[in-house]
């Protein structure tokens, strides 16, 4: 938490000099009726006015000065605060199911530090002076006294039922608020999918029933704090009208002067104007205080990392030891005791049907989601062991959805490093097949790709992705379908990055439909069902995969279409009953590169 005690002992200290300057008002006008009126004396009317004058001035420093403060201590607040809320907005995905509104901690920094650089603060600094205006006022008169401390018990009293009624009010605004944001923004993010199958009035519709649900609960919450106060406000008004009466009343039965009648109805109306300021911040009050309970909440459950000893630069090896993994906030393993060892030079392809485990264990093996049980390693250091940036430059991934960033094609490649190294930059870009790509655009690397690279195509996309992957040579790159939007001089170019990484010893890891994106791997690990089938060297496991379909096929006396995960292979028994495999339209050698 912000150390912000010394600030606001200074905001404190300023409230007191202003509400104690505001008596010059109602002091001034007792002076003008009780003396200069009756003595008619002009010096005595001008000195009175230039020592006002400069009192209201000097109020109107301090006043500027507590304002500028308290903006101040909001930005402070954010600028300490918003390193740890990004922070929390980027891992909570990892750790908990999305919500409805993923930017909805960001919202709540920006409420809290709103209310702290508004006026609202102000109101309940000034609070607490109240009882010095009634103080004076039972010195003026107990009557007067007494009728002001019934007005401010009235007024107080209003108050705290403002907070009893607009709690839950303000509470279903911001849920309601938060459930339409993220309807929008997930429409937002599915615009190709909304416009292509006119499904554009239907979401609209789902977006305008949750807004007139935010609508319905913002006005509810709008009346209550607006109703009463006006409320407030004519009640203030009120007491200041019997204020009068009553002082009145005492000049006429000679037990206070004119000065004094007018002075308690000026010094009240001050006296109680923070009150009508409170009511009226109530609600962005309540919802800085909703907002600091959701954050202290956040940041509690992701607590900021912590401190790690740096570790050398991983050459050996890859372990995964019985590792569980379950998706984001659920219980239920997706995969289940996978263990393998990697060595340095080599390259695994992971294989299995469509939902058998394979894009979790490559998340896993990243440190993108955390395992329930089992370690990865590298050299013998689980990930949780590495500071988060340190082993990100050990790390190339290439999710299966490849998401780039708004900016230039460089600074992709570059993972957005402040001083990227231009030579790493084109390295990577050659390595992964796609440096003749890029000089082909207008602008080169200097191309910008708008956000999520909505500028390039889905296939320029992967390749920018896999020099992405390669800058700077990882130790371990993990490939989660790479091939899936790539042409045939793509799926060259991925093959020989394979090959490269292999070359300066590193760790490659495929995951696979096609069998050409396994061409260049050596050891292969099966999936299925979320357990591991089978790991070893690549021409074993697959001959024990497919070995049941050509003993089918050789029953059959006919070519079968094996289906594996979302590829048909087609087995084939030779005369010389020896097995290949292909693709459809495809014939290769069963030990060849482009075989599964």
């Amino acid at each position: 938490m912000t150390d912000m005690s010394g600030a606001l002992l200074a905001i404190a200290l300023l409230s007191g000099v202003v509400n104690i300057l505001a008596l010059t008002s109602p002091l001034f006008m007792m002076q003008v009726y009780d003396r200069v009126l009756s003595s008619g004396s002009i010096p005595t009317l001008i000195g009175l006015a230039v020592l006002a004058i400069g009192l209201y001035t000097f109020q109107a420093v301090l006043d500027a000065i507590r304002a500028r403060v308290l903006l101040r201590i909001g930005e402070k607040f954010d600028h300490d605060l918003s390193p740890r809320v990004h922070h929390a907005v980027i891992r909570l995905p990892l750790l908990a199911p999305a919500s409805g509104d993923g930017l909805q901690p960001l919202r709540d920094l920006d409420n809290i530090r709103g209310f702290l650089s508004g006026s609202g603060p102000t109101a309940f600094f000034d609070l607490p002076w109240m009882p010095l205006y009634l103080g004076i006022s039972f010195l003026f008169h107990f009557w007067i006294g007494v009728t002001a401390l019934a007005g401010a018990v009235v007024l107080v009293s209003l108050t705290l039922l403002t907070n009893l009624l607009s709690r839950q009010a303000v509470r279903d605004q911001t849920t309601a608020n938060m459930a339409r944001n993220g309807l929008l923004e997930a429409t937002r993010r599915n615009a190709e999918v909304v416009q292509a199958m006119g499904m554009g009035p239907r979401m609209a519709g789902r977006w305008q029933d949750a807004n007139l649900d935010y609508l319905q609960a913002n006005r509810r919450s709008g009346d209550v704090v607006s109703g009463l106060g006006c409320l407030s406000r004519a009640l203030r008004m009120m007491l200041q009208s019997v204020l009068l009466a009553v002082g009145a009343w005492l000049v006429i039965t000679q037990e206070a002067s004119a000065g004094v009648m007018i002075a308690s109805s000026i010094m009240m109306g001050r006296a109680l104007a923070p009150v009508d300021a409170a009511i009226a911040a109530w609600k962005p009050w309540l919802m800085a205080r909703q907002s600091w309970t959701r954050l202290q909440d956040l940041l509690t459950r992701l607590p900021a990392d912590a401190s790690v000893l740096s570790l050398p630069k991983p050459r050996r090896e890859l372990k995964s030891e019985g590792l569980v993994v379950a998706p984001p906030g659920t219980k239920v393993p997706t995969i289940a005791g996978i263990t393998f060892t990697v060595t340095a030079g080599e390259a695994l392809g992971i294989i299995g049907p469509s939902g058998s485990g394979k894009s979790t264990l490559s998340r896993a093996l990243v440190g993108a989601w955390l395992p329930l049980a089992g370690k990865v390693r590298l050299d013998g250091a689980s990930l949780d062991q590495w500071n988060r940036e340190e082993l990100g430059a050990h790390i190339g991934y290439l999710p299966q959805g490849v998401e780039l960033f708004d900016g230039t094609i460089a600074d992709n490649i570059a993972r957005f490093e402040e001083d990227p190294d231009p030579r790493a930059v084109v390295a990577a870009a050659e390595t992964a097949g796609a440096h003749e790509m890029i000089l082909r655009m207008e602008h080169g690397y200097e191309t910008r790709i708008g956000e999520g690279g909505s500028a390039l195509s889905a296939g320029q996309r992967q390749r920018i992705g896999l020099a992405r992957a390669l800058y700077r040579d990882p130790f371990l790159v993990v490939l989660d379908e790479p091939n899936a939007n790539l042409d045939a001089e793509g799926e060259t170019a991925l093959v020989e990055a394979i090959r490269a990484i292999r070359a300066r010893s590193g760790i490659v890891v495929v995951i696979a439909h096609r069998p050409s994106a396994i061409g260049a791997v050596d050891l292969v690990l099966m999936v299925e069902a979320g357990r591991q089938k089978a790991f070893g060297p690549r021409d074993k496991v697959l001959a024990e995969v497919l070995q049941p379909r050509a003993a089918a096929a050789r029953h059959a006396l006919s070519p079968q279409i094996a289906p594996y995960g979302s590829t048909s292979l087609r087995v084939v028994t030779s005369p010389g009953g020896d097995q290949t495999t292909d693709r459809p339209g495809t014939a290769t050698k069963g030990d060849a590169d482009a075989t599964l």
